[in-house]
């Protein structure tokens, strides 16, 4: 393994990094270690910005006199997948205390401001608006201070530069009216000088700087707040959480187009898609609570009655008011039009074909498409989705269903895809494992390759499975079980009888959470199972756990999904979900299935043990995993 270990992608000093930028080797090492670490080879783009950029960088810390600087490129941030271009690590000159630069280079000639809004910018290279490198290194510089052990309270420790090589001050003067402090400063070719200068005076050519890398890598990562327990300031007071690149861009383009559409009366359609932990949900919240201290009218809407409820519970805690702002997305069916600025749909993958229901009164019975009344109750509809956690029939949250939607009214639609994610422990390769694993991209399962980001496991029964779970609670991490429907759920008990065991494997027996809105027995109510410690003792459902995070994650396979020969075999009388009709096609059923386990197999945010109730089907699970047959024990 090349050094650095897998958060950075290269570890050296400055100088010995001038040496293999300008003799060629660096790149060929970037390239191999990326398809080590990453399991694919970098795009082309990519390839040719550390050939381009990287020399540059080089020639400006040799020529400062700062060869004994560390540089780690590709800097992995804590928690999520985003990898700063270089963090350079030394002493301070003055201090004398550990000082770190993040560097954001780019090869930009020139860029401009983006209709007006400084934090994103207009680069003639790309179809869509980009975050202002200045803004982008700046929340890297917070995210870091906010989840390494090592910085945590001493933000005057880390600095922030983002370095275009080949721009002129012309080209992009615009981009430095938001330069505010150190974590955000902008360096042209023009004004190389004054890059060196301001080098030089955060890190100091007399010390090395290998000790102080070590110890930021070393650094504990701050638990992330998790998005319930401050969904509550959220909503009332300051931002929270630090939103990344294209998380930045989302949410910069959700108000900009609220705020023209008040001053021009239209309307604009926002679509952000994006997999589990992408920060959906931290983006809907933080837009719902910058337009409610603004004044704009705006409403929270789901389809998930436990995420709903919980917002409500948490987020109103204090003002009962603030539960009004969470709703349903069959809320609107005698809304007026246009009566809201905007509608945040959170988990819009859930939209149904129509928010009729047996309860639904006959002059309410209007035959609209339920994502029509969500696009005509605002100016600006916004919807947040992911189209692999289409999970039940009649489910039907797309792109292509929203943007053929707006295209009948007249209404412009914009797409803003999230990347990066934040679940899984920020591991990209976990969640591509786990698509590929159960058929959702082609080219079959692959081994897993463990990384540092998620840990991944296979219990040989839901014994060993629990006991492990519970070590982990002893460690103070959260932990959660959850099965696939395959099991009976029965009523629900009267208060203080016990609650029926009805996930029965061999001699192991648990109850289903609860479904209802009152704890019974010490369980706690559907809607916070995955929040409430309480929530341990009962095995949580796809339609309970979708939409939430623990740290670890328990998932039970049932027989409706079972592995034989070469390829998943789904098999429909295993359900015992009622959702799934006689009508229900055999090609739906399956592919629906196949997500349900895609959603349970990503909730975990440190890790995931599996367990499989077929034999066979644990076998490929252990080979794909441990990459061998034999068995291997869990260890509590």
């Amino acid at each position: 393994m090349l050094p650095g270990g897998k958060s950075v992608l290269f570890r050296a000093s400055a100088k010995t990094v001038a040496v293999m930028a300008f003799d060629g080797s660096l790149f060929l090492h970037l390239v191999d270690q990326f398809v080590h670490m990453q399991g694919y080879r970098p795009n082309a783009s990519e390839v040719r910005s550390w050939e381009r950029s990287l020399p540059a960088l080089a020639a400006a810390l040799n020529d400062a006199n700062l060869g004994d600087v560390e540089v780690m490129l590709e800097y992995a941030l804590p928690l999520n997948s985003k990898r700063a271009d270089v963090v350079l690590a030394g002493v301070h000159p003055v201090t004398g205390e550990p000082s770190y630069v993040v560097v954001e280079l780019k090869q930009w000639s020139q860029a401009l401001p983006y209709e007006g809004d400084l934090t994103l910018c207009h680069v003639d290279a790309y179809a869509h608006p980009v975050l202002n490198p200045v803004e982008q290194v700046r929340r890297y510089c917070e995210y870091l201070v906010n989840f390494n052990g090592a910085v945590a309270g001493h933000g005057n420790r880390v600095h922030g530069v983002a370095f275009l090589h080949n721009a002129t001050e012309s080209g992009v003067s615009g981009l430095r009216e938001i330069e505010r402090d150190g974590h955000g400063l902008l360096f042209t070719a023009e004004r190389r000088g004054a890059f060196l200068d301001h080098l030089r005076t955060v890190l100091s050519d007399k010390h090395p700087g290998a000790r102080e890398a070590d110890e930021l890598r070393a650094g504990a990562t701050v638990p992330s707040k998790q998005l319930m327990s401050v969904a509550a300031e959220e909503v009332r007071e300051r931002q929270q959480f630090v939103l990344l690149d294209e998380q930045q861009v989302a949410y910069r383009m959700v108000l900009n187009a609220v705020e023209k559409a008040k001053h021009a009366d239209r309307k604009e359609v926002v679509v952000v898609t994006g997999g589990p932990g992408t920060g959906k949900s931290v983006i809907a919240l933080q837009l719902l609570g910058d337009l409610y201290r603004r004044g704009v009218p705006a409403l929270h809407a789901t389809g998930s009655q436990s995420f709903t409820k919980t917002m409500r519970k948490v987020a109103g805690a204090r003002k009962p008011e603030v539960q009004d702002l969470f709703k349903y997305f069959n809320s609107f069916m005698t809304a007026e039009k246009n009566s809201l600025g905007a509608l945040i749909c959170d988990e819009a993958h859930r939209i149904r074909e129509t928010s009729a229901n047996r309860y639904t009164r006959a002059e309410h019975r209007s035959g609209r498409a339920q994502i029509d009344e969500l696009i005509d109750v605002a100016y600006v509809p916004v919807f947040f989705l992911d189209e692999h956690q289409v999970v039940r029939p009649g489910e039907m949250g797309t792109v292509a269903e929203i943007k053929a939607a707006a295209a009948r009214r007249g209404i412009p639609c914009r797409v803003v895809p999230l990347d990066s994610q934040f679940r899984c422990g920020g591991s990209d390769a976990y969640l591509r494992w786990v698509v590929r694993l159960l058929g959702l991209e082609p080219g079959g399962p692959v081994v897993w390759e463990p990384d540092d980001r998620m840990q991944l496991l296979v219990a040989d029964s839901p014994q060993e499975m629990e006991a492990f779970l519970e070590a982990r609670r002893a460690q103070d991490y959260g932990a959660r079980m959850s099965a696939g429907y395959c099991w009976r759920w029965s009523p629900e008990p009267k208060p203080g009888d016990p609650l029926p065991p009805d996930v029965v494997i061999g001699g192991w027996a648990r109850p289903w959470n609860l479904r209802g809105d009152r704890s019974v027995s010490g369980a706690p109510p559907a809607a916070l199972w995955a929040t409430d410690p309480a929530g341990f003792g009962q095995v949580g459902c796809v339609y309970t756990a979708q939409g939430f995070e623990y740290d670890w994650s328990g998932v039970i396979i049932g027989p409706d999904l079972v592995w034989r020969g070469d390829r998943w075999v789904t098999d429909r009388t295993a359900s015992k979900d009622p959702v799934f009709k006689r009508s229900t096609p055999d090609s739906d059923v399956d592919r629906l299935i196949r997500n349900t386990y895609k959603v349970l197999l990503t909730r975990g945010m440190v890790g995931t043990i599996v367990y499989s109730t077929d034999l066979e089907t644990r076998q490929k699970l252990r080979e794909l995993v441990e990459g061998r047959q034999e068995r291997q024990p869990v260890t509590a």
